[in-house]
């Protein structure tokens, strides 16, 4: 496997293989951040085909209370593996070892991420790699439907943040 930051002409094969109805989380966005200097997209490849995604918000998380809490925090944000079957095989392990060295080439002492509280696994697997929780906060987002219907969605999360 290897991780590489995304390039323009990744983004249609992201699509085919990940597609994404998130209106501020689909890969276009991701790139166009990229590009724009406030993060920097990961794709693990595997046998030519992407196998996931992170992407690295040096901005910051979003969410008032967080940036509030955690000023100057970049964020692992997006982390997916897919298909299912790869999970647990070391694929989000890696994104977040190549997160963390390119926080700390740039000189920055600690990375953040929030996890979903519906998701006890992923919360497992960062406590392991010695993330710990700083504060509760609620994940607003929006995704289009198949009609192309915007639904705004809120999960409750908490963000947590490792020294690095």
């Amino acid at each position: 496997m290897e991780i590489a930051v995304c390039r323009a002409e990744d983004i249609q094969v992201l699509d085919r293989f990940m597609p994404s109805r998130s209106v501020d989380g689909n890969h276009a966005a991701r790139f166009a951040r990229q590009e724009a200097g406030d993060s920097t997209y990961l794709i693990p490849w595997l046998n030519g085909r992407p196998v996931g995604h992170a992407e690295v918000r040096w901005t910051g998380c979003a969410a008032p209370e967080v940036r509030a809490a955690q000023p100057g925090c970049p964020e692992i944000n997006g982390l997916l593996v897919r298909p299912e079957s790869l999970r647990s095989q070391g694929v989000g392990t890696a994104l977040l070892h190549t997160a963390e060295r390119l926080a700390q080439e740039r000189g920055v002492g600690v990375m953040g991420l929030g996890v979903g509280d519906d998701n006890p696994r992923a919360a497992a697997l960062y406590a392991r790699l010695g993330y710990q929780p700083r504060v509760a906060y609620v994940d607003r987002w929006a995704h289009l439907d198949a009609d192309g219907v915007r639904h705004e969605q809120a999960d409750p999360c908490m963000f947590l943040v490792k020294a690095l």
